[in-house]
């Protein structure tokens, strides 16, 4: 077989001219120097903010600062096994997470990987975890009760579907307990739910999932799990991740509700970076940029218009606060950015007031447009009425000779405060609300022992469910209390104390 030497010269030649270069000069780069889950870069000319970087022994990292000279990567495994001169190289993308139904019913890390022993996740598409949120004409107001179940926020502080209300208090107060029963309530109302742990313990989170099995709940709940004990760069990540999962089905018209546990650790988390990537500090030592770290993330929680699908991201962030400080930087920062917000009180809570609620500072500015007609009806007049409460209350004791309507403003009060209090996991319909709530308006319970009001309201229930269940209905479907069904709910309840 002859040998052309000419021809073989002008295939290699044409293969030379058609080869394409994968790995540009600027694709890899050199580890300069490594530490406390931070590296800096030599090379990577034109990595992008966020992209994803790969690191030897499978280890991936997160470009978080773009220096002249170097990029700045936040490890997210162990660098033990990273040294200098190590070779760095780009993926061309940035951090993604797996989206979509099968995630419900699962728990899972901040970069989508399964965490709860039943297997892979079969996600055939995944989001990116920034994006930028939807503007203002993608947008309508909002208009549909986000039902939480729990009495105190139902009536006095509503949530709509597509708001940010921000659930603020010190440790130990009951913060967890109103997500985790608002997630509950949310059973047969078409709401998908997340709930994002950020630096919980492990005990804690696996706690949270046993109550949600227990209540059904978990079946259209995904838990997103950034313990304590994980890395500062996936704890920074993980309310992103959350937020990422939920806009998908934002975009196919469904409602989500997403709890961030809490953001105060988020916060801190960020700062352990920064510091390690050596930003300048400002005050309490966070960053310039922590205010956009966390608006940023929440004004992804929006209600779509119609026209964009209808559907909503509602966000309730949690924030820790020391000793009741809610002028603290971060508490600030994010009353700032939400909606409203639901105050808990370490004296309440002691005190057996549960939810400790404190209706003075709690407050949603979506306010009555995120309630039913019905409830506006009964709870109108229930802030004031507490407002006087507790400003009486703090007279009286100063005095003991009280007039007629003084001794009726405490009264009265003390029956409300009673009527507000809730036991945890036990989320009430709104009909059932709105039947106790009548009931304390028109001053049925007056001239019931406090110890008994609880218990007088269960069987107050139990009776109108099974002896006038249309009033219940009635107040579902139509949504409002007319002339003739309150002349019902009179009868009703009437009748309940005369066989009591």
């Amino acid at each position: 077989m002859k040998i052309n030497s000419s021809k073989i010269s002008a295939l290699i030649k044409k293969q030379i001219e058609n080869f394409n270069l994968n790995i540009e000069a600027d694709d890899v780069g050199n580890v300069v120097t490594v530490g406390d889950g931070v590296a800096l870069v030599y090379g990577l000319d034109k990595a992008m903010l966020g992209e994803l970087v790969l690191f030897p022994h499978d280890i991936y990292g997160m470009v978080m600062n773009l220096e002249e000279d170097n990029v700045g990567c936040v490890l997210l495994g162990s660098d033990t096994e990273i040294k200098e001169g190590d070779i760095v190289k780009r993926t061309h993308s940035v951090v993604e997470v797996p989206v979509g139904d099968n995630l419900l019913g699962r728990v899972v890390n901040a970069l989508g990987h399964p965490l709860d022993g039943l297997g892979e996740i079969k996600s055939n598409k995944s989001r990116p975890i920034e994006r930028i949120a939807p503007g203002v004409m993608y947008r309508k107001s909002v208009d549909t009760p986000l039902q939480t179940g729990i009495k105190a926020i139902d009536t006095m502080i509503p949530i709509g579907r597509g708001q940010r209300e921000l659930i603020i208090g010190d440790r130990q107060t009951g913060k967890t307990a109103i997500a985790i029963d608002t997630i509950i309530n949310q059973k047969d109302q078409d709401v998908l739910c997340i709930y994002v742990a950020i630096g919980q313990k492990n005990s804690t989170v696996a706690n949270i999932v046993d109550k949600l099995r227990k209540h059904d709940a978990l079946k259209y709940t995904v838990v997103v799990s950034a313990t304590a004990s994980e890395l500062a760069p996936l704890l920074y990540i993980a309310p992103y991740a959350g937020m990422a999962m939920a806009e998908e089905w934002l975009e196919q018209g469904k409602d989500v509700l997403i709890v961030f546990d809490d953001l105060s650790k988020h916060a801190v988390a960020y700062r352990t970076l920064s510091l390690l990537l050596k930003r300048p500090s400002g005050r309490e030592a966070y960053p310039g940029d922590v205010f956009y770290l966390h608006s940023r993330l929440l004004e992804r929680a929006c209600k779509l218009n119609d026209e964009h699908g209808g559907g909503s991201i509602t966000a309730l962030p949690i924030i820790e606060t020391q000793a009741g400080d809610i002028s603290a930087y971060i508490p600030t920062n994010v009353i700032s950015i939400t909606d409203g917000q639901i105050f808990l009180i370490t004296d309440y809570f002691n005190a057996g007031q549960r939810p400790a609620v404190d209706s003075g500072f709690s407050v949603s500015r979506v306010g009555s447009a995120a309630q039913i007609k019905a409830m506006k009806q009964v709870a109108s007049s229930l802030k004031i009425e507490l407002a006087n409460y507790r400003e009486l209350l703090s007279f009286a004791q100063f005095g003991s000779d009280l007039d007629k309507d003084t001794k009726d403003v405490l009264n009265h009060g003390a029956v409300l405060m009673e009527v507000l209090k809730q036991g945890q996991y036990d989320p009430y319909p709104v009909e059932r609300q709105i039947i106790e709530m009548f009931a304390a308006k028109n001053r049925y319970l007056e001239s019931i022992d406090l110890e008994q009001i609880r218990p007088c309201l269960d069987g107050l229930y139990s009776y109108i469910s099974s002896s006038y269940k249309e009033i219940l209905d009635e107040i579902v479907t139509q949504k409002i209390i007319s002339k003739q069904l309150e002349e019902k709910m009179h009868l009703a309840i009437k009748q309940y104390f005369e066989t009591r």
